[in-house]
């Protein structure tokens, strides 16, 4: 059983920029894709980005592409999301998930690969 700690979120102001992780737990961590996801209260779980075992390959929703930056320290069990040039519509509680079964970081988009999940951490931008 692998847990996922989310980190980092929280208030900041348009414009701003926030580094999220993803801690887990097992050393097997640096095997598996990670996802990063996101909701909003009354809207469904979005798909953000998804980052290789390797970190050799990204795929990344349009709404943020040039704005977040993922990239994973396999040596420290870690996944990191930078946030910059925050926008108010990026409010929302953000998740990771680690995929065991699944390496095309374009499947990974589809949270049903996804076998475990963190508890996620919440980011609010004021505007």
């Amino acid at each position: 059983q692998v847990q996922l700690v989310e980190s980092g979120g929280g208030l900041v102001q348009a414009g701003g920029s926030l580094r999220l992780s993803c801690a887990a737990s097992e050393r097997t961590f640096s095997n598996y894709g990670i996802g990063w996801f996101r909701q909003t209260p009354g809207k469904e779980r979005e798909f953000v980005v998804a980052i290789s075992w390797s970190g050799g390959s990204t795929y990344y929703a349009d709404s943020v592409k040039g704005r977040f930056t993922v990239s994973r320290d396999n040596a420290k069990n870690t996944v990191y999301l930078q946030i910059n040039s925050l926008k108010p519509e990026d409010t929302a509680v953000y998740y990771c998930a680690a995929s065991t079964r699944v390496f095309s970081t374009f499947l990974m988009s589809n949270e049903r690969v996804y076998d475990y999940w963190g508890q996620g951490t919440q980011v609010t931008v004021s505007s």
